[in-house]
């Protein structure tokens, strides 16, 4: 299967760094996660780690861009502590993500290999949560 890939937003990529690199101290924040919404804003967030199973930062900047506003992402990344760089999206976070944004692109790759992505090519026969949509009779 060939992906479709899509330019990089390196000025994202960079926001989540900075995050990891200022933000995530210890054991609970250890991700970063920045989000291009549609209308040009970039919102930053952090994991909440915990042993019952916190959100992830993906998780976490879905909520923050509600918050200020923001409905629609375009694309998203998540970046490590430890300058470990561009992590890509758990499982369940690809499908959140696909659920809420099927259109958004995601940031995944290492160095020369970074490159943006849609979401439904991360969850190839993906499962689709149509129970949550109302119908029009």
């Amino acid at each position: 299967m060939t992906t479709q890939s899509h330019p990089v937003d390196h000025e994202l990529v960079e926001a989540a760094a900075e995050v990891a690199r200022t933000r995530c101290r210890g054991d609970n924040h250890t991700m970063a996660a920045a989000a291009r919404a549609d209308d040009g804003r970039i919102i930053t967030a952090v994991n909440a780690y915990h042993f019952t199973g916190g959100p992830c930062a993906e998780m976490v900047v879905i909520g923050a861009a509600a918050a200020q506003g923001a409905y629609q992402l375009d694309t998203i990344v998540a970046v490590g502590d430890r300058d470990r760089g561009v992590v890509p999206p758990c499982g369940r976070c690809r499908q959140v993500l696909l659920d809420y944004f099927p259109a958004v692109k995601v940031v995944v790759g290492q160095g020369d290999r970074v490159r943006a992505v849609p979401v439904a090519a991360l969850l190839p026969e993906s499962y689709v949560w149509a129970d949550h949509q109302v119908e029009d009779d």
